[in-house]
């Protein structure tokens, strides 16, 4: 009895190991190419995550793993995010001004469009897009905006990290995501691609 379990335990440890592996495989050729499975590799990657990201924090940079499940991700969920109705668009507040005069409530900086800062373009064209556009500083803002929100899709613009991180957790509640990632990471003046950005809108809207 006590063998047939350590044969099965056995079993299950290597095919683990095998199916980290490949999702791994293909969440990097996901960078540069489409790759079949990207949906079942991300989700691979979502069970596995802790004991994945300490091994690459001692034997490598812990935010290459972030990046390469925001790449499988997107790649997985991007015909699903075209199909979506209700979205939202979620940035950070270290994009903002130093100087912003806006002020903050539960739901995130309200951008009064002072000009300051690239929060005054993106707000219009999110709307333009069909996007309604909040400025988070936590994640507990977010669990506040999906109660307020009936969104089906969020669009995110944050590091890779807090991308990944977003993206897990709402998934749990049946909300689309894709990702833009930052430029740089840091707690005050990051910046984002802004012309990705548009594209990024233009190409899931169609």
């Amino acid at each position: 009895m006590y063998n047939l379990i350590g044969v099965v335990l056995f079993v299950i440890i290597v095919v683990s190991l095998i199916l980290v592996l490949l999702a791994l495989l293909l969440s990097r050729m996901s960078l540069n190419r489409h790759v079949w499975l990207a949906g079942f590799s991300a989700d691979v990657l979502d069970f596995f995550y802790l004991p994945i990201k300490a091994v690459f924090h001692k034997c490598a940079d812990s935010r290459t793993l972030d990046r390469w499940m925001v790449s499988l991700k997107n790649m997985a969920q991007k015909s699903n995010f075209v199909r979506t109705q209700n979205r939202i668009l979620l940035a950070p507040h270290c994009m903002r001004s130093l100087e912003c005069p806006a002020s903050s409530t539960r739901f995130g900086i309200e951008c009064i469009s002072c000009g300051k800062c690239i929060f005054s373009r993106m707000k219009e064209d999110a709307e333009m897009f069909g996007y309604k556009l909040y400025i988070v500083a936590g994640s507990s803002y977010i669990r506040h905006i999906v109660k307020k929100e009936s969104a089906d899709g969020a669009l995110l613009v944050a590091c890779h990290y807090e991308l990944n991180k977003v993206m897990r957790s709402l998934k749990s509640k049946n909300i689309v995501t894709y990702g833009v990632p930052l430029l740089n990471d840091g707690c005050y003046a990051t910046e984002v691609d802004y012309d990705n950005l548009i594209l990024t809108m233009k190409e899931l809207s169609e």
